[in-house]
């Protein structure tokens, strides 16, 4: 994939219902693809096996002499695309749990600057954060020898490697699927013909045909999902599409994202001012429902109904966050976009109906609708620090009044609306930083 092209992902539907002979033998895949993986947590998700995840060849070695392929009589297509799905998960979690180690690492007021330096890399040089530890052979390049070696000299080495290994043991990898609904296919399990596409099965040389409501074809590792209850699938196709370039996307735009209006310029124009409506109607239903179930749970009582009409209210708000994200892109025409990093909403206090509103709020949604826009737009997304960015004057940076939506500075007298002033102050602290990164280059 070149600079100037991104990854999206589309979708291919079946246009007719699938009988439930071919539904079945779908579902036998699925179900092998989840076992095989399951496998693959269990055995290989602990610390003895981390010199192994990468790049992943000798743990596929191991799993062709385990003979589980053979038991289970999954064809060796699926079976290795659920190997290497597995351990994909695996080096997430790993991922998470030094992100979580290291937050950790930099809250705790007990560790000397230098200790906590030789800490984040431990948990940056995978060899290095291997042998702290299973305690095996520490191998680095001369370079991070080098500086591994003059971190080493100024701390308590042993002392640091059980502190590390005492926090890894705090977040445990417990990895485990129960879902059986979808499974990948590589290029040369499936066919396209018919105005459909064929799909292999644990039968040899058998395929099931699947009518599509489209005549795309694509050569590339496909995800199959599986809805057995609707007697249908989805195709889910990764491609590669140009991004487009604007000449008259010129301009800095400064963004502040709320639960109620998604989206404030720092020039005062509103976004999504009717997401609160979308986003309440969907948390209301959801706390109502969660009521109602609790007190009328019993052992075969059904949630077919409640996932459908949460999959409804869901692709309403999320239809109504595209609409307005394309409309923000088109009339904003921005070369950047600078928007706070702020932290997660919290679920604390006593409005309960409030708090579920929050816990509830699709900003992760649309902060990757948002990046993959400007992604597929050539605009340029940049994250600015937010603390304190809406209690400071976006004038003259004191700290200000915040009521019913207006911030008022008592220092230059500036008085605007909250959320404007947020922007503004994105804007400002987003055009410094990239000054002074200019000025260090």
């Amino acid at each position: 994939m070149t600079e100037n092209t991104i990854c999206k992902t589309v979708s291919q539907y079946s246009s007719k219902p699938i009988s439930v002979e071919d539904m079945r033998k779908l579902q036998e895949i699925a179900a092998d693809y989840a076992k095989v993986k399951n496998y693959v947590y269990q055995r290989y998700s602990g610390i003895k096996s981390l010199s192994m995840l990468y790049p992943g060849y000798a743990i596929q070695n191991e799993m062709t002499k385990s003979g589980l392929r053979e038991r289970l009589g999954l064809p060796s297509v699926y079976f290795y695309l659920a190997v290497f799905d597995a351990l994909r998960d695996i080096k997430v979690q790993w991922s998470k749990t030094k992100a979580a180690v290291l937050k950790r690492v930099n809250a705790n007021d007990h560790l000397l600057e230098e200790e906590k330096h030789f800490l984040r890399y431990l948990l940056k040089v995978s060899n290095a954060f291997l042998s702290a530890l299973d305690g095996s052979l520490l191998k680095l390049p001369k370079e991070l020898q080098r500086q591994y070696e003059l971190l080493a000299s100024r701390v308590e080495v042993k002392k640091l490697e059980n502190y590390l290994r005492r926090q890894v043991r705090k977040f445990p990898l417990r990895l485990h699927t129960d879902c059986a609904d979808g499974f990948s296919v590589a290029e040369r399990a499936y066919r396209y013909g018919d105005h459909g596409i064929y799909l292999s099965v644990k039968e040899k040389r058998k395929r099931v045909f699947v009518p599509l409501t489209d005549s795309n074809r694509y050569t590339r590792q496909l995800y199959v999902q599986l809805y057995p209850e609707q007697s249908r699938i989805e195709l889910r196709v990764p491609i590669d599409v140009t991004a487009r370039k604007h000449k008259d996307y010129n301009r800095q735009v400064g963004l502040s994202m709320g639960i109620f209006t998604m989206f404030v310029t720092d020039e005062g124009h509103r976004y999504g001012e009717e997401l609160g409506l979308y986003q309440t109607q969907l948390s209301d239903w959801l706390r109502e429902q969660s009521s109602i179930y609790a007190k009328n749970r019993t052992a075969n009582s059904g949630r077919k109904k409640y996932r459908d009409q949460k999959r409804r209210l869901q692709e309403q708000l999320h239809s109504y966050i595209n609409q307005e994200l394309n409309r923000f892109l088109k009339t904003e025409k921005p070369e950047v976009i600078y928007l706070p990093k702020l932290p997660r909403p919290g679920a604390t206090g006593p409005i309960k109906r409030i708090n579920y509103t929050a816990t509830t709020w699709q900003r992760g949604y649309i902060k990757s609708r948002l990046t993959q826009k400007c992604k597929e737009q050539s605009i340029t997304l940049v994250e600015v620090f937010g603390k304190d960015i809406s209690n400071l004057c976006s004038q003259c940076s004191a700290i200000g009044v915040k009521k019913e939506d207006i911030f008022s500075c008592p220092n230059c007298g500036y008085q605007i609306s909250q959320r404007q002033n947020t922007a503004q102050n994105a804007k400002k602290r987003g055009e410094q930083d990239h000054k002074s990164k200019i000025l260090d280059k």
